[in-house]
């Protein structure tokens, strides 16, 4: 009998040394020890500047010179995409750099706007940078066309609270020779509004008459002093 025991006493000690044999010390990971990208910051422009004239690019031909678009660097980025609009023809192309400037083909005597947007690997958050404007100097140029206006309110395809008979309008302009005299503004159902709501000097047309479940457009004429005009692009809204 006592043989029995010790061979019994055996097999559990055994067993015990298999459950526990062969595992790690090493604890298991936790989320803190998973390595997290961080999310970039946006970018600050340096330029061109905002609202100003660009005269340092390189010229190429009559209609083309070469400009060197320049931004601070921000943190945790490995790429920027530099997005520039053709403000008479609304074309919008982007650009992609690993430093903070690059050099874009612009057309002379052109106004364009451009942001910054910054990329890491590892991650889909981006970061934008504030948008600016800016005219690229053209030949014999000795007065600039304003900018086109930008809609203020209703913001672009914003939805207006069902209920409202009237709407009031509101832009902004800019000109870099700072001479704009007058705004007429185009309103309607058509997506290409001919009606004139008038010709005024401010940048709010208060009471514009709507009704609901309909959806309107209006598009911004800028004039300076010397006769020069910009159209804004047709922006729309829609009341409930």
């Amino acid at each position: 009998m006592r043989i029995k025991k010790d061979i019994l006493s055996a097999v559990l000690i055994l067993g015990l040394i298999g459950c526990g044999g062969g595992g790690s010390d090493d604890p298991a990971p936790t989320d803190d020890d998973v390595s997290m990208v961080p999310d970039p910051s946006a970018a600050t422009l340096v330029f061109p500047e905002d609202n100003t004239e660009c005269n340092t690019g390189v010229i190429i031909n009559e209609t083309q010179s070469d400009v060197t678009f320049e931004w601070n660097i921000s943190q945790n980025t490995d790429t920027y995409e530099v997005s520039l609009t053709n403000l008479n023809t609304t074309t919008t192309t982007t650009t992609t750099a690993s430093t903070n400037e690059v050099t874009i083909r612009l057309e002379r005597g052109t106004p364009y706007e451009w942001f910054v947007t910054s990329a890491a690997s590892g991650t889909n958050s981006t970061a934008m940078s504030p948008t600016w404007r800016f005219y690229n100097e053209g030949p014999g140029i000795q007065n600039y066309a304003p900018f086109p206006a930008e809609a203020v309110h209703p913001g672009r395809g914003e939805n207006v609270t069902s209920g409202t008979i009237s709407v009031d309008l509101e832009w902004a302009g800019g000109d870099i020779d700072n001479d704009i005299e007058t705004y007429e503004i185009l309103f309607g159902v058509d997506p290409q509004p001919t009606t004139s709501l008038g010709v005024i000097s401010g940048t709010t047309l208060n009471g514009v008459a709507v009704v609901g479940s309909t959806v309107y457009y209006w598009q911004v004429i800028t004039r300076d002093s010397l006769g020069n005009t910009s159209n804004s692009e047709i922006f729309s809204f829609r009341v409930n």
